[in-house]
């Protein structure tokens, strides 16, 4: 049976790029979302709609369907100076304030002479993922699920989702 808009869905996962295993929660606490409500890549969304509780399988998220595809006007020269006390090393992952007041993850791509050039593209853009994905659990979300798209999986003691500010749960 499929796997419906507002079932929350328990998973399992090791995914690779490049032939490289970049990212798996085995071992570890699963991954619970609210299915249909873009809380996981699409592509991976869609590749497990049709499995049900117990199942596992492969799913290949072309780069279009995860985290999109490169894009390589999304870099940007800012003036070294904004880089004080900092190490720079071509390569590192830097966290700053984007315009929104959202936190925005760059990478160091260029360290020039007066300016360093940090890209803005997802480490993931680009990339096709395979995922190894073992289904544990699918169950219907109660009304408050839904309400908050928050599953009660994610929630912490204090009420509060967890989210770190990602969700309008009202604790943030």
């Amino acid at each position: 049976m499929a796997i419906e808009t507002n079932q929350v869905v328990s998973i399992q996962y090791e995914v690779q790029a490049d032939g490289k295993v970049v990212d798996s929660n085995i071992g570890g606490q699963p991954l619970v979302f609210m299915f249909g409500k873009g809380q996981i890549i699409p592509g991976l969304e869609a590749g497990i709609q049709e499995m049900a509780a117990g199942e596992k399988g492969d799913v290949l998220v072309k780069a279009s369907d995860a985290y999109g595809d490169y894009n390589p006007e999304a870099t940007q020269d800012v003036p070294k100076e904004q880089f004080a006390g900092i190490d720079l090393q071509e390569g590192m992952t830097l966290y700053g304030q984007g315009e929104d007041g959202g936190t925005v993850q760059v990478v160091v791509k260029e360290i020039k002479d007066e300016s360093v050039v940090v890209d803005f593209n997802h480490p993931m853009a680009g990339k096709d993922l395979m995922f190894s994905v073992t289904i544990n659990e699918v169950r219907d979300a109660t009304a408050d699920e839904i309400a908050s798209g928050v599953p009660a999986e994610n929630k912490v003691d204090d009420g509060c989702c967890g989210s770190g500010g990602g969700h309008s749960c009202g604790c943030h």
